[in-house]
This record gives structure tokens, sequence and C-alpha cells, in this order.
């Protein structure tokens, strides 16, 4: 049972969807049909969508039991410098509250290097321009060897939400980027398949900023982009999460640690920061041509 509960379980997003679609396609156009069969086709759309919601439902309470473990995989760190962990696996899993796009242990990095306050959270302007934070444009590295399988950096990036009534804003916006799919949500980012067939994703990179494309071989360490606030993102940071999928549809999060990095000012060593933690990583290389 456990494999066709899980293979459920992965596409639960895309059946969410759907049944969402179905609906508000009933709710809009109903009306404009007449007659019997129009009748029995429209309650027939209206119970299949209710049932996928409710399909959606038990396997988000269910389904997460049919997920193989795995062990902790070692990357290098996406970033150098002096960053604060926030929604960090270390702390919970799934760290985002959600198993969803394939981030049960993702991490969100944000740029504090020593002496750098960067704008508080509940603080006007409520909108910063992106380039207010200083993790904005920052390089973000590849985190594993591998082959490049996404690449995508045509979103723009909007400001930042800094306090309550914008950050309710960004709530808002996200249930509406939900709407078109992953890729709305995680905004420009990079995938790279490694030679164990794990998926590594950094994600909210800067419009434009990508350094490679689909198919390119890149190493750990390598540049792939920078730092933005692209997607669902209420400030500059980087987003970095391992998958056993390339599709955020259907991906599901591996376990993973950073090589040799220091928190709070430790020794390096393999380990991911908790929640309010800072990791100190080593400086990104140029990608060999």
């Amino acid at each position: 049972m456990n494999p066709a509960v899980l293979a459920l379980y992965r596409v639960r997003g895309a059946i969410f969807f759907a049944a969402t679609a179905v609906l508000v396609a009933v709710a809009l156009f109903g009306r404009f049909l007449e007659g019997e069969v129009a009748d029995a086709i429209l309650l027939g759309l209206v119970v299949a969508g209710l049932a996928g919601w409710l399909l959606c439902l038990l396997l988000a309470m269910f389904g997460a039991k049919a997920i193989p473990q795995r062990q902790r995989v070692t990357v290098h760190s996406p970033v150098s410098g002096r960053w604060l962990a926030m929604n960090s696996p270390a702390s919970q899993t799934p760290s985002h509250g959600t198993r969803a796009y394939g981030q049960a242990h993702a991490v969100d990095l944000v740029f504090e290097p020593e002496g750098y306050a960067r704008p508080a959270f509940g603080t006007w302007p409520a909108m910063r321009e992106p380039q207010e934070f200083k993790a904005f444009g920052q390089p973000v590295v590849s985190m594993v060897d591998g082959v490049v399988v996404r690449a995508s950096d045509w979103r723009r990036d909007h400001r930042s939400r800094t306090n309550l009534i914008a950050f309710a804003y960004l709530m808002a916006e996200g249930a509406v980027r939900e709407l078109g799919g992953p890729g709305f949500v995680v905004g420009n980012h990079v995938v790279v398949r490694d030679a164990n067939g794990d998926f590594a994703a950094t994600v909210h990179l800067s419009q434009g900023s990508k350094t490679v494309n689909v198919g390119d071989t890149v190493r750990a360490g390598d540049i792939v982009g920078a730092c933005g606030n692209s997607g669902n993102s209420s400030e500059p940071h980087v987003h970095a999460q391992l998958m056993d999928r390339a599709s955020f549809w259907t991906a599901q999060g591996v376990p993973f640690a950073f090589s040799e990095i220091s928190i709070d000012g430790q020794d390096p060593a393999d380990g991911m920061p908790r929640n309010g933690q800072h990791l100190t990583g080593g400086e990104p290389e140029p990608r060999a041509e």
C-alpha cells in the first residue's frame, strides 16, 4: 500500500490545484449552463472537486508516513560569509511547516555580516527596495557536483515585507502565487542533480543573475546565481533545500547538512545551524568554463 500512497502523496499539490480549478470554473461559469444534462455535469464536477480536496486533506494528514526515511546528506554551503539561519530543519521538521515543494528540510539564510544591522521586522517603511538589504546580490553557489536540470531567472525582485501589515499582504499574495504553480512560489531558482540522484535547489535568486543553463556541469562551490527577493519571499535571502525529484510538484525533501561551516564562531565542522544561529562559509569559486 505504501508505494500507492506515496505516489498519490507526491502529486497531492497537482490534485489540489486541479480540484480547485474545477470548483472555481463551476462557480464562475456554471450559471451560464442550463438544462438537465448541464446540471448533471456541473454536479459531477462539484463532487469531483470536493473529492479531490478531501483526498488532499487525507494525504496531508496521513500520507507523510509513507515517505521513506533518508540518511542526512552533506553538501557545500550555498553562501559565503556570515548568515543567519531561519526556518531551520535543525529546529523543527518540516522546517517551513509544510512538506510541499520538497521543502521539508529546507533552510532560509539571511546575510548578517559582523557590524551590520539589517532593516528590522516591524519597522517602517513596510516595503523596502531589495537593494537596501546587503543580502541582495550576494553570490550563491552550487551545493553539489552535478548537472543543472532547472534554471530560471526571469521573475522580478519585489520589495520586502517588513512589518505585520506588509507580511499579511505577503500571505494573501502567496495564496495567489500558489495558483500559478511552484515556479511563482520559489521564484528564480537553480536545481542541480548530483551523482546520487538527489537534487540541490537554491531559490529566490535575483532577476537575471543565473550564471548557468540546463545541461551545464558544475562543481560544489561554483557560482550559479545571486541572492534576490523573487517569489514568495519577505526579504532578500537564500532558501536552500535538497530533494529526491527535480520537480517541485512531486519532490520530497532530503535531510542535509553543510560541510565545514562555522556555527556561531565555533571550529568548522559539518552541521546545520538552528534558528537564530549564524553560519560562516568559505569564499565562492568562479566556475570553470
